[in-house]
């Protein structure tokens, strides 16, 4: 890991103040930047992930250059998990006034470029103050505050005194998604004009528990983010159970809890006898998701081009994935929580077509993914994949054909690594042999609607 300098290390640009760097591979090659100056992009990407940060920074730290602060949260706030059990707790707050609440949905982000999002994280400034998890119960004054913005309903005023002017760093560790500026916090005032009533009543009822609250808040139509956000701060639970949950645990804890509840119902739906496959690209990332007839089973993998966030090697690809059968899984997923993030969007989908399937979800990275962006990537770009008209598939010979064009990595390297895949080409099921019925054959009929 490279150290921290305040320098920038691409020539021509003014410091800024309150602005560190750390830049992987310069102490080994102290001349790569230097000699890249952006335009020979020696690291691989086709874009200067210095640069992209570098001009969000420079934008958000002349506007926080004090120790007092006024403006507003998205609403967000962010819970850290190193120190666990007493871990870093704080709000998320633009300099800026007016709604902010873009900056922290990730649901509105499909379509914006990777310049974009990291201008909406980086755009935000990270309060930190020390709690235990286990604070959530008997909050202190400060999380009183964090526990009502984490069921607020729209971008809330704030205002707050830091220990110290906010601090950037600039760092391209892959492992790091984009944050903002950050401080300790040692006051914190917010104004909450209105919160989300399906979230207070849940906050409210402390003999239900936090599976419970999340599956009666995801049926009512909260956002997901928004629920995460609820079960992150400490909200949601029976009465000396609630805890804080670290931000990056909370999310995957909300989409596999939820994509549970639905496949509880998927299992007990008719089978798909149709294959249906969705193509989307994104951020460099294609997506290749395949709905196979038969009974619920499901697969992720990915697949991570030379020099792309997980996978340095100049010359090498890399292939990771895990899959589940019908009663699903007991271990966590060797790929973390991309495969949960994707289930949960699968099993949306499933729900809409009243059928259950076996599902694969295939994902290229490509360099253009320059710097990490978070589980939503994968959640809201398969959903948004999910939500267009899907390529009806006459054969198995006609779905690796699809695969194959929809890829660069050939197609053989994909087919060895799917079980699912595997499986579909080597055993045959009773419906092979008999006749074929369609998906709108199989729809239930159309009545009106009662309850």
């Amino acid at each position: 890991m490279a150290g921290s300098t305040s320098v920038p290390p691409i020539p021509g640009l003014a410091p800024v103040d309150s602005l560190s760097w750390s830049v992987p591979g310069l102490e080994e090659d102290p001349t790569m930047c230097l000699r890249c100056r952006s335009a020979q992009l020696l690291c691989g990407k086709p874009v200067c992930p210095i640069l992209v940060k570098y001009r969000a920074f420079e934008r958000t730290l002349p506007m926080v250059n004090g120790v007092d602060f006024n403006g507003t949260s998205p609403p967000g706030l962010f819970i850290g998990r190193f120190g666990y059990p007493k871990v870093s707790v704080g709000p998320l707050l633009s300099p800026e006034h007016g709604s902010t609440e873009l900056f922290d949905t990730p649901e509105e982000w499909v379509g914006r470029s990777v310049q974009e999002v990291v201008s909406f994280r980086t755009g935000l400034v990270r309060g930190t103050t020390p709690i235990r998890v286990t604070d959530a119960e008997k909050p202190i004054p400060i999380l009183e505050e964090l526990q009502l913005l984490g069921i607020a309903g729209e971008t809330a005023e704030g205002e707050a005194h830091f220990r110290r002017p906010p601090r950037g760093h600039l760092s391209l560790s892959d492992s790091t998604p984009p944050f903002g500026p950050s401080a300790p916090i040692d006051r914190l005032h917010l104004d909450v004009r209105r919160v989300d009533p399906n979230l207070d009543r849940l906050t409210s009822d402390v003999h239900a528990n936090a599976r419970v609250a999340v599956e009666e808040l995801y049926h009512r139509g909260v956002r997901v983010s928004r629920i995460q956000r609820a079960f992150s701060v400490g909200t949601l639970g029976r009465r000396g159970r609630r805890r804080l949950v670290p931000t990056r645990w909370s999310i995957t804890a909300v989409d596999d809890l939820i994509s549970k509840m639905n496949l509880e119902r998927i299992r007990s739906l008719p089978d798909l006898s149709d294959t249906l496959l969705y193509r989307f690209t994104a951020l460099d990332n294609r997506w290749v998701i395949a709905f196979l007839p038969g009974s619920y089973r499901y697969e992720s993998i990915e697949a991570w081009y030379p020099n792309t966030l997980w996978n340095p090697n100049p010359n090498r690809i890399v292939m990771i994935g895990d899959h589940e059968g019908f009663r699903g899984r007991t271990t966590y997923a060797s790929i973390g929580g991309c495969y949960y993030a994707a289930r949960l969007a699968t099993s949306e989908a499933l729900l809409g077509l009243g059928r259950q399937a076996g599902v694969v979800v295939l994902r290229e990275v490509h360099p253009g993914e320059i710097l990490p962006l978070g589980v939503w990537n994968v959640r809201e770009h398969v959903r948004a994949a999910l939500s267009r008209p899907p390529e009806r598939i006459a054969s198995l010979a006609e779905l690796s054909q699809r695969i194959g064009q929809s890829f660069a990595i050939p197609l053989p390297r994909w087919l060895s690594a799917s079980a699912l895949l595997h499986e579909a080409r080597t055993q045959r099921r009773l419906d092979d042999w008999l006749p074929k019925a369609s998906l709108e054959d199989l729809a239930p009929p159309r009545g009106p609607r009662t309850g």
